[in-house]
């Protein structure tokens, strides 16, 4: 088992370039003309003579998460909990996010669990590390396992479950064109990967109130 878990926490793992290493603000407005060249735009026109600007602006908060560390944002935990060892779910959590192929969005919910071990996380802090993967290119699979990895490292639980439910903008605005459909991934760690019981309590958790 330790030889196929290791491969997967190490595949879920991405670079993150340091600035040093990234182009100028100016280039990356540059580009921005590039591309509306390319597509047949006069970038001179009033209507987009800001437009490069505005696009590098809207990509550093789209795309911040590539500036913060979900470890860090996970640093603080509490261990006064009163004896309380069963599930932590926290449900619903929007996001949106971009495909890694084709850099158009993402829109979903995620919900994640843990099975505390004497320590708990503020519930803040489970949001705050799905929003910062959320603001990075990404596939939902790599998303859902980055989540689930980050926590489990962060609070040694005895268990982690992930589930994300997303539609892909990929898929309804190019391609096939198919809107409204929607894709759902899960990962689980410790207890909830290896008892299937904890799996069913998760999503019984999931399905309470929607029925």
């Amino acid at each position: 088992m330790d030889a196929i878990i290791k491969p997967f926490r190490e595949s879920a793992q991405r670079k993150v370039l340091p600035k040093t290493e990234r182009p100028s603000r100016e280039e990356a407005e540059q580009a921005v003309s590039t591309l509306l060249r390319w597509i047949g735009e006069d970038v001179g026109r009033e209507g987009l003579i800001d437009t490069p600007s505005r696009v590098a602006k809207a990509y550093l908060e789209m795309f911040s998460g590539y500036d913060e560390d979900p470890q860090e944002a996970l640093g603080r935990t509490f261990e006064e909990v009163g004896g309380y060892d069963d599930m932590v779910l926290v449900k619903d959590i929007a996001f949106h996010s971009h495909c890694e192929h084709h850099m158009v969005p993402i829109i979903g919910k995620a919900h994640v669990a843990y099975l505390p071990d004497g320590r708990v996380l503020g519930l803040s802090k489970i949001a705050r590390t799905v929003e910062i993967f959320a603001r990075r290119l990404q596939t939902q699979e790599n998303m859902t396992a980055q989540i689930a990895q980050t926590i489990d490292e962060a609070l040694a639980p005895r268990g982690v479950a992930v589930m994300i439910e997303a539609e892909h903008m990929c898929m309804a605005m190019r391609g096939i064109r198919k809107q409204g459909s929607t894709t759902t991934t899960t990962c689980f760690t410790g207890q909830f990967r290896h008892e299937a019981s904890e799996q069913v309590n998760f999503m019984t958790l999931l399905r309470f109130g929607k029925e």
